[in-house]
C-alpha cells in the first residue's frame, strides 16, 4: 500500500473532555484504528489542553504499535515534552488559543531562524520533524532551508472550496507543492478537513505518502463504529478512482 493513514484521535478526547469523564478514551480509539489498518496515530497536545492531555501522550507512547505523530506548537515547553516522550515524528503547527481548529499553515518563510533552532533541538533528540504548511512554494522552499524532514500540506482551502473551479485551483496548488517538496527530498503528508467525499483526489497525488485525518473519522465512528470508519477511509485511499 502506498499512502499511510494517520488517524488523529483528538476528537475522541474532545468528547471525553466535554463531561470531564474517563471515556471515551483516545488510547482505546488509537488501538482500534491500528487494528483497522491505520499506520500512524496523530495527536495534537495543545497549550490549553482542550482535548488531548499529557496522560494520553504518556500512555500512547507506551502502547502505539505503528508510528506516533505529535502535533505541537513551536515552543520551548513543547520541545521539552517531546524530549520526554520521544514521539516518532513531531509536526510543528501554528497555534492560537482562540481558534476553533488550526486555521492555517506555519509561517516558515517569515521566521526561519527560530524554527530552524527548534528543528535542530528536536533532531538532536533523534526526533523526525514535519512542518504543517500551506501549499505554497515559498513555504516549501523555506521548510527545506530550515532542514525539515517532512512537510504536511494544509488541505483546508481545498476542502472548503465553494465550487468546482475553486476546488480545482486549490488542488493544483497542493499538487505543485507536493511535487516541489518531494523534489527537494522531503517526505510529504497532507491533512486538515479531509473527509469521505473529498479524500480521493488527494489520495491520487503520488508524491503524498501520508494522510492525517481526524474529525471525519471520529464523526463517522460515532454512527458506525471506529474500526469500520477507519476501514472505509482506507478503502477510499486504496482505490482513489
Amino acid at each position: 500500500m502506498g499512502q499511510r493513514l494517520g488517524v488523529n484521535v483528538d476528537h475522541v478526547a474532545t468528547l471525553r473532555q466535554a463531561r470531564r469523564t474517563v471515556y471515551p478514551d483516545p488510547v482505546t480509539a488509537a488501538a482500534m484504528a491500528e487494528l483497522a489498518g491505520a499506520r500512524q496515530i496523530t495527536i495534537h497536545l495543545r497549550e490549553d489542553r482542550r482535548h488531548i492531555q499529557d496522560r494520553d501522550l504518556r500512555i500512547l507512547r507506551e502502547t502505539v504499535q505503528t508510528l506516533l505523530n505529535l502535533e505541537m506548537a513551536a515552543t520551548a515547553e513543547m520541545v521539552k515534552i517531546a524530549y520526554e516522550y520521544k514521539p516518532d515524528v513531531v509536526t510543528l503547527v501554528p497555534e492560537r488559543r482562540e481558534e476553533l481548529t488550526t486555521e492555517g499553515g506555519l509561517e516558515v518563510a517569515g521566521q526561519r531562524e527560530p524554527i530552524a533552532k527548534i528543528i535542530k533541538n528536536l533532531k538532536d533528540g533523534e526526533i523526525a520533524v514535519s512542518l504543517f504548511i500551506d501549499p505554497d512554494l515559498d513555504q516549501v522552499r523555506a521548510s527545506h532551508k530550515v532542514n525539515a524532514d517532512r512537510v504536511e500540506l494544509h488541505t483546508g482551502r481545498y476542502c472548503e472550496a465553494r465550487n468546482e473551479k475553486e476546488r480545482a485551483r486549490e488542488l493544483a496548488r497542493i499538487v505543485d507543492a507536493a511535487k516541489a517538496s518531494a523534489k527537494l527530498g522531503m517526505g510529504v503528508a497532507a491533512g486538515h478537513g479531509l473527509n469521505y467525499d473529498n479524500v480521493q483526489a488527494i489520495a491520487r497525488i503520488q508524491e503524498i505518502d501520508e494522510l492525517n485525518i481526524g474529525h471525519a473519522i471520529v464523526a463517522r465512528a460515532v454512527l458506525v463504529g471506529f474500526e469500520r470508519a477507519v476501514r472505509e477511509m482506507l478503502e477510499l485511499m486504496r482505490d482513489p478512482g
